[in-house]
């Protein structure tokens, strides 16, 4: 899902920055975990953050993660409990 006010030089920019497979350490990483942690409680999915970003879906998954994100479930068609017969 991706926001109306974000633009394709900022994303350039986020693309140039983190280039796949490249390490981020530090102020940087500090910087993306905070940034994908507002994203993902303003309802983005860890699935659009990793494509915005170019980076894998077990990468934004352990971000959020390690930033203390309460993660939400899947979602979709539940179950309920079985009726006592």
């Amino acid at each position: 899902m991706r926001s109306p006010e974000r633009t394709s030089h900022e994303e350039a920019r986020v693309a140039e920055t983190l280039k796949k497979g490249s390490r981020v350490t530090g102020a940087a990483r500090d910087k993306l975990a905070a940034d994908l942690k507002k994203k993902y409680d303003s309802g983005a999915s860890i699935r659009a953050l990793a494509e915005e970003t170019g980076r894998s879906y077990g990468f934004v998954h352990r971000m959020l993660s390690e930033s203390g994100v309460t993660l939400r479930g899947r979602g979709g068609a539940t179950r309920g409990k079985k009726a006592v017969s």
